[in-house]
């Protein structure tokens, strides 16, 4: 089939890859957002997806609005028969919907209809999800909502941040994005409408929503950690700045501290929470690189009694 894909981040770079090296299609185009500001500079820069389709020879469109007139114009002259979506993050109109045959396809990073929505991956590691995926699904006009083409399982680790979790669904899901076009392709694939039951929704998760609650439980404290890692970032407050939580690890003898009290030995740097303690293994403070949580302590020299987090919080 004659694909356009459309992605932006670095977690689409795999299915566009897995798609470029199909036998069975050929990738025409990429559609990603516009080139944004990054770096101490703020000079633009394209997409991670671009910068793969410019290497590769494909031509890149990037509609500042996919309902922009000379972006369909485009489209319809291109005349793919589908096109594949992952993580482009833009709304499509349904102008745009129509023009392919087969529609677009989106490859969503959970097992719907759970978890609909921009983080299906952060929601899944802050619910303590045990089981988690990927779905083929044709998209329709409501959220991440349409009929489901095809799933894979994968298994979320007791130690997996969202970001490790991502990576490997980002690898897993490319394979089942390119066997997603092979099976429209020959007809023997036909999507099936997601029940009623089980819907669950992944909105955002934003820097406040990733500001940790030490007077939450233990598990809930690791839980909101690995899920906002890498971003946005879990944090708290440690004397009036922020404090970025990187890693945190268990406290064998479950050490009795208040919640966001601090206990410092030689080598470790034990924090209290609603339940018992939980050590901080790596922190990265404002300006600075992420650092062993000890070397930290020591340079800061804390205090007995001293605690993280707001005086109003908790």
């Amino acid at each position: 089939m004659k694909l356009v894909f459309a992605g932006t981040p670095e977690v689409a770079v795999p299915a566009l890859d897995a798609l470029i090296a199909s036998e069975r299609h050929d990738v025409v185009a990429v559609v990603t957002r516009p080139d944004a500001p990054a770096g101490r500079g703020r000079r633009l820069v394209a997409s991670p997806v671009a910068q793969r389709a410019e290497e590769a020879g494909i031509e890149v469109l990037r509609p500042q609005k996919p309902r922009d007139e000379a972006f369909l114009a485009r489209l319809r002259e291109i005349g793919p028969d589908c096109c594949p979506v992952v993580a482009y993050g833009a709304l499509l109109p349904q102008v745009a919907l129509d023009v392919p045959v087969h529609g677009w396809v989106n490859l969503h990073f959970s097992l719907l209809p759970a978890w609909r929505g921009a983080a299906p991956v952060q929601h899944a590691v802050l619910a303590g999800d045990e089981m988690t995926g990927a779905a083929t699904f044709r998209i329709e006009r409501g959220l991440d909502s349409g009929p489901v083409y095809g799933v894979i399982t994968e298994r979320v680790r007791p130690t997996d941040t969202s970001g490790d979790l991502l990576t490997r669904l980002a690898f897993a899901g490319s394979g089942l994005l390119a066997a997603t076009m092979d099976g429209i392709e020959d007809g023997t694939l036909e999507p099936v409408p997601q029940p009623a039951d089980g819907v669950s929704l992944a909105p955002k998760i934003t820097v406040e929503d990733a500001e940790v609650d030490w007077a939450a439980p233990a598990l809930r404290v690791d839980r909101v950690v690995r899920g906002c890692t890498p971003a946005p970032g879990a944090w708290t407050v440690f004397r009036g700045e922020r404090l970025k939580l990187v890693q945190l690890g268990p406290v064998p003898d479950r050490t009795e501290l208040a919640p966001g009290e601090l206990s410092v030995g030689k080598n470790s740097v034990h924090v209290g929470t609603g339940s018992h303690a939980t050590e901080l293994l790596w922190v990265q403070p404002q300006g600075k690189k992420p650092m062993r949580a000890a070397d930290w302590a020591r340079g800061v020299r804390i205090a007995p009694g001293e605690r993280l987090g707001r005086a109003d919080v908790g």
